[in-house]
């Protein structure tokens, strides 16, 4: 065996810690400077130098494919006859019946089944299936949900120029589609080369329009038809009105003529409540009203100018911006005007100057939204200047609840479809505000910034939840409002109810005293008229200077009366204080005479000054 390594430590040692210990400094390497190297040494610039201890990581983007959705329609015809019958033949279908009515079997079939349907009947009838037994629970739950609303998606104009989303329309059926109309209404700054196209958007493919919409002159205005999704209207910037059938491509089916349409942007189109579902008035800044039918766009049907002095001088009108139309009101519709005043009407009247029924007057600025409570279709929201206002059709004078003044201009605003306490406003610093004057009045529920430009154009789906926001650039936002803001809460019509006509009773109160109040200063303004008509009558030269010397004389007889009274008292008083005087002095005889001499000389020479003053 041959010895690799020999251990000199004891076996106890093996393991231990190592103990050290202090002791004298050794200088093992002494090197001294040596100035030949110095030379070779170079000054480098103090550099610093960041370590991150951390892995290093790489930024991919991966854009998915999107699933892309086909629409297709099934047709349905009447079936389950035989080859040989066409269903459309009512001889044939007749002749089948009664071959079949003969047959043994077909009684005994609808012996069996009838049977099993009055069973089925009678179950329906016992038990409500549909019915639901927390509504008032799953209500109360809601209640405590703070105010939100969150961003689903954004539409954005796909043109390099960017134009305003002046007007928004849900699709009418199942509310997936969006009509959006795109222009510029700022007085000619829009170049040569801007589009004209609207569109209308699919809320699954936000990343391009479904359908292209191409009018002679940008959309101001874009309205889907309620009884017919196909079919839509629309307001041009030039004054006319078009329509277009998505079935049958981009270009308008047809126009109306430039010299029969309006003279200014067309800013807004409703569809009427009429059999043929054809019928649409609009309204525009030339302060005219016309009615059409899309079968006949030739001409207007009728016409209606907004002189709210009845002449029916266009000149005078009042440009129309805002409409509204309430369907279960069919006669009557209303009229917001860019001078701040609502004029409302009714179509039925007889003669023009009878449809202009009354006004109401309250903003400072164009109203650029008006609409009507869905649920108390007599208080409708107007929306202009600063400040939106409720207004009841009784009161006429004042509106009876209004927010405060916001710092920003507000541009659209409107009522939910689902809650009658809550509205909506947009405004010129990009905001969204949801008011619910049930739970706040001074300030509003809630407050969202949707983006940065000013927020021009407002819509609300039928079911309350979903808003689309048009913004000045194009981009049209679509929001998505908590549950708690579009679910009826417990009371709610009452209370609104009673809010209404208590504001409503109070405003009356108001008007009442302040009739009384302008009552009475103009029959103070009338008698001050009055007496200042009531002059005298022009008199003589003669008898002028008669009356000017009598008042002469007559001034200088009361002077002298006056200074004779004066007198008389100086001497009474002297009289008094020398009868005083006596019995303390006794004057000699001598200047007592002398006095009297006096007093007499002086009372001739007073009756002689009055004497010549008379004869003068």
């Amino acid at each position: 065996m041959e010895i690799v390594y020999v251990y000199v430590k004891k076996r106890s040692e093996f393991g231990r810690q190592c103990n050290f210990s202090d002791r004298a400094a050794e200088v093992n390497v002494d090197i001294l400077p040596d100035a030949v190297q110095a030379m070779n040494f170079i000054e480098k610039d103090p550099i610093d130098t960041a370590v991150q201890c951390a892995s290093d990581m790489s930024e991919h983007e991966v854009n998915t494919e999107r699933f892309e959705m086909e629409t297709r329609g099934i047709n349905h015809v009447e079936g389950g006859w035989p080859k040989d019958v066409n269903p459309q033949e009512m001889e044939q279908t007749i002749r089948f019946r009664k071959k079949v009515e003969k047959d043994e079997n077909y009684i005994n079939v609808i012996t069996q089944l009838g049977s099993l349907m009055d069973h089925c009947i009678k179950q329906n009838n016992a038990i409500n299936i549909y019915e639901e037994y927390f509504e008032e629970e799953e209500a109360a739950g809601i209640t405590d949900e703070p105010p939100s609303a969150k961003t689903i998606s954004v539409f954005r104009d796909p043109n390099l120029e960017k134009r305003t989303a002046t007007h928004l329309s849900w699709h009418p059926d199942r509310s997936r589609k969006l009509a959006v109309a795109y222009s510029n209404l700022e007085f000619q700054r829009s170049s040569k080369d801007i589009s004209y196209d609207s569109y209308i958007w699919d809320l699954e493919t936000p990343n391009k329009p479904e359908i292209v919409i191409r009018p002679s002159s940008p959309l101001v205005c874009l309205e889907y038809n309620p009884k017919d999704s196909h079919i839509l209207i629309g307001g041009c910037y030039n004054g006319q009105i078009a329509y277009w059938d998505t079935r049958k491509g981009s270009l308008p089916v047809e126009l109306t003529m430039v010299e029969l349409g309006h003279r200014d942007p067309v800013y807004n189109v409703i569809w009427l409540q009429s059999k043929t579902g054809t019928d649409c008035f609009s309204g525009s800044t030339d302060g005219q009203v016309l009615w059409w039918d899309i079968r006949k766009l030739s001409e207007p049907t009728e016409t209606l100018v907004m002189d709210i002095s009845r002449k029916g001088i266009l000149e005078n009108a009042l440009g129309a911006i805002a409409l509204e139309y309430e369907p279960t009101m069919p006669t009557k519709f209303m009229v917001g005007t860019e001078q701040g005043v609502v004029i409302s009407c009714n179509r039925k009247a007889k003669t023009p100057a009878e449809k202009i029924v009354c006004t109401y007057s309250g903003h400072h600025g164009p109203i650029y939204s008006l609409s009507r409570n869905p649920f108390y279709p007599k208080n409708f929201l107007t929306v202009g200047d600063w400040t939106a206002r409720i207004w009841s059709e009784e009161s006429k004078e004042s509106s009876i609840m209004w927010t405060k003044y916001h710092m920003s201009y507000l541009t659209d605003g409107c009522w939910s479809t689902t809650r009658p306490a809550v509205f909506f406003t947009t405004k010129m610093d990009g905001t969204l505000d949801v008011w619910d004057f049930l739970f706040k009045q001074n300030n509003p529920t809630l407050n969202l910034k949707v983006c940065d430009d000013p927020l021009f154009s407002l819509r609300l789906q039928d079911n309350g939840r979903f808003i689309g926001c048009g913004s000045k650039l194009g981009t049209v936002t679509l929001l998505e409002v908590s549950s708690g803001l579009c679910t009826l809460q417990r009371n709610e019509k009452n209370l609104a109810s009673a809010m209404f006509e208590r504001e409503t009773k109070r405003e009356k109160i108001l008007e009442a005293r302040h009739r009384e109040m302008r009552l009475k200063e103009r029959t103070k303004t009338e008698g001050k008229e009055e007496e200042v008509k009531e002059e005298p009558e022009e008199e003589k030269p003669e008898e002028v200077l008669a009356r000017v010397q009598k008042e002469f004389f007559d001034v200088i007889e009361n002077e002298l009366k006056r200074r004779e009274r004066g007198r008389a008292k100086s001497v009474v008083g002297q009289e008094r204080e020398l009868d005083e005087d006596d019995d303390e002095i006794i004057l000699p005889k001598e200047e007592e005479e002398e006095r009297e001499k006096e007093r007499e000389k002086e009372r001739e020479t007073t009756a002689q000054t009055r004497r010549e003053e008379r004869i003068f």
